[in-house]
């Protein structure tokens, strides 16, 4: 009786004692697994923390991912008076305590009884992979596209088959074909057997993107190697022939680094030696005093050399022979060279589609750019064409008109009104500025074109100041409206703003509108009458004097309208026009003065010619603009009156 009950106290007293940390085992919650592997998780290292995550991804227990991601964060706790793991807060001298499963509320304890979990950088990324597998399926879109970039940034092969499984429920299109493509680039590199990585390569040729460019080059990465024979089991990327691949002293350095070949001894080794060798007044036999001779050095350290006391002189020789009887080559880190063929098969087509590309993004700049250089330019084409007149001011009426769209936002905040205010107004202004120039300064100028364009050089150097005094030296902004934001995005190569693209249009609308004035109206009439033969025009009833004065305003008022358009993009300041007038000069003299064909084909000539040369030196914009006046000059040498010359003009002159 005494026994049982001294047994029976037993019981008793140790099932009192029982740590908290054991009797929660026996339930199948996240706090007994995380027990079973106590103290790994309270003191994680990047060799122990691999069984904790593997066990915790496999339980599919919930409070999983919570739990992961705040054991990254350093949000976890661990009790000492019972030896079970919370989250929780501070609040004084005590913490308030929260279920590691539920994340429910669940008591106090003492701040000196709770110790918190800090894991280290490494142990951090390795949950942070972890967590990956939760984000993939997250309700939150920003959730899933991070867990993207995570995989991006690291794949690792564990991602594959959880990336692979949430492609089926992922509900929005565009992520999941991006997990499609990272299913293909994680199998591609640690895909299981050959047949399923080269599919996987096949499927990735028809991209362009950088993440599948970069992982094809990942598969190639090749290391350099020398040896005696090339080996029959290494896969090799290619042989590099001395001479043409890689220089004979390179060569040397190399089989050096694979201890295959000594050393050089340096100039200084073999004075240092002879230094540490004399005997007597003697090195080698060789007396010191004639040590300042080479030849005498070069004896006395061969004679050490054959006795052993140094490493023998490494002559050209004997660097020729060595590097003749030895193949260097680069070898591919990936062992299996159908996956290497398939690879570079892969990057070679992907390659060349965005070569292709390229190139036609190239054209769409060059159109862009053309399409801004012919609003700038055609008005100067007008007037210079028509009246002869070297117009250096041209570039202020184009920064006149960009100021007045700046004017008309201030006043009008919707952009969208503001422009539709602001293009008719600028082209009212600048025409109205045009025509007053003409009348006070140009018309007393006719014929005399030295005193014209030092006249309108003064003219805008008046009128920068006079900007500048009004509006300040900072660059002030002229706001696209929403529906200009962003840009046509045709693939990972291809794309172009949305506000070039309405430049673009607005160039082919003045296009027509001019061609319609020139070939539709009187006034066209009068004017092409006027350019071709102002004598003539003169006897036929039309006044010279009247039309100049009104081609004069109307091109003004085309550059008001172009400061508009190009300021929607440029920064609008009081010098932005001296950036147009070179270009424009150039465009009206190579297309063909007085001719709008002619002016557009300058512009896209020069458009073309300059993201050209852009493209070959993109590092230095000055340099490349110099080569496109050189071509330029070259240009005009065989070509002066320009690509569209106006015969009648020709005839006159």
């Amino acid at each position: 009786m005494l026994r049982a009950l001294l047994a029976a106290l037993v019981l008793a007293v140790t099932a009192l004692a029982l740590p908290a940390a054991l009797r929660a085992q026996e339930a199948g919650t996240l706090q007994a697994l995380l027990q079973g592997h106590a103290e790994e998780v309270a003191d994680p290292g990047r060799q122990t923390v691999g069984p904790v995550i593997a066990d915790l991804l496999a339980s599919d227990l919930p409070g999983v991912a919570l739990f992961l991601e705040r054991w990254q964060n350093k949000g976890v706790f661990r009790n000492a008076g019972d030896g079970l793991f919370y989250y929780a807060d501070r609040a004084g001298d005590t913490y308030t305590l929260r279920d590691i499963s539920s994340d429910a509320g669940t008591g106090t304890a003492p701040a000196d009884a709770m110790t918190e979990i800090r894991p280290n950088g490494g142990v951090r990324r390795v949950i942070a992979g972890a967590l990956v597998q939760f984000q993939l399926s997250d309700p939150d879109r920003a959730a899933r596209v991070a867990a993207l970039d995570a995989i991006s940034r690291r794949p690792d092969p564990d991602q594959l088959a959880p990336l692979r499984n949430s492609i089926a429920e992922e509900p929005d299109a565009v992520l999941a074909a991006r997990k499609t493509r990272l299913v293909a680039m994680l199998e591609a590199r640690f895909g299981a057997g050959t047949e399923t990585r080269v599919a996987a390569i096949e499927s990735l040729s028809d991209a362009m993107d950088l993440e599948t460019r970069s992982v094809l080059s990942q598969i190639l990465a090749a290391d350099s190697a020398v040896a005696p024979a090339m080996p029959s089991d290494a896969n090799v990327a290619r042989v590099l022939e001395v001479g043409t691949d890689l220089g004979e002293t390179d060569a040397y350095g190399r089989l050096v680094a694979a201890d295959l070949a000594p050393p050089a001894v340096t100039n200084a080794a073999v004075r240092d030696a002879l230094a540490a060798n004399v005997v007597d007044g003697r090195v080698g036999g060789i007396p010191v005093g004639r040590l300042s001779d080479p030849a005498a050095r070069a004896e006395a350290y061969a004679a050490l050399a054959e006795a052993g006391t140094v490493a023998p002189l490494v002559t050209d020789a004997d660097r020729r022979a060595a590097v003749a009887d030895h193949v260097f080559y680069e070898v591919y880190a990936e062992d299996d060279p159908a996956v290497t063929d398939a690879a570079r098969t892969a990057l070679d087509e992907v390659e060349a589609r965005v070569a292709r590309y390229q190139v036609l993004d190239i054209g769409l700049d060059a159109v862009s750019l053309a399409s801004i250089y012919f609003l700038a330019a055609i008005g100067l084409a007008i007037t210079f064409g028509v009246m002869g007149v070297i117009n250096m001011a041209h570039g202020e009426f184009i920064m006149m008109g960009a100021y007045t769209g700046y004017v008309v936002q201030q006043v009008v905040p919707n952009y969208t009104a503001s422009l539709i205010v602001a293009l008719p107004l600028a082209f009212v202004v600048t025409f109205a500025a045009g025509v007053a120039m003409e009348r006070l300064v140009i018309r007393h100028l006719y014929h005399r074109p030295l005193e014209t364009l030092l006249a309108t050089f003064g003219i805008s150097i008046a009128l920068q100041q006079i900007a500048k005094n009004v509006f300040g030296t900072q660059a002030r902004p002229l706001t696209a409206p929403s529906w200009l934001d962003g840009a046509w995005v045709v693939n990972d190569v291809v794309a172009i703003a949305n506000i070039r693209i309405a430049i673009f249009v607005l160039a082919l609308i003045f296009l027509a509108l001019l061609l319609w004035i020139l070939k539709r109206t009187r006034l066209g009439l009068e004017v092409r009458a006027v350019t071709q033969n102002p004598g003539m025009a003169g006897s036929m009833g039309i006044d010279p004097d009247r039309i100049n004065m009104l081609t004069f305003g109307l091109g003004s008022g085309i550059a008001g309208i172009a400061g508009v358009a190009i300021g929607l993009y440029a920064k609008v300041t009081s010098e932005m026009g001296a950036d147009y007038i070179v270009q424009s000069f150039m465009t009206v003299v190579v297309g063909g003065v007085g001719n709008v064909w002619g002016t557009l084909a300058g512009a896209a000539l020069i458009g073309v010619l300059q993201k050209g040369i852009e493209w070959f030196n993109p590092s230095n914009t000055l340099a490349a603009q110099t080569y496109m006046i050189l071509f330029i000059i070259l240009f005009i040498q065989f070509r002066p009156k320009g690509i569209v010359a106006l015969k009648g003009r020709a005839a006159g002159d």
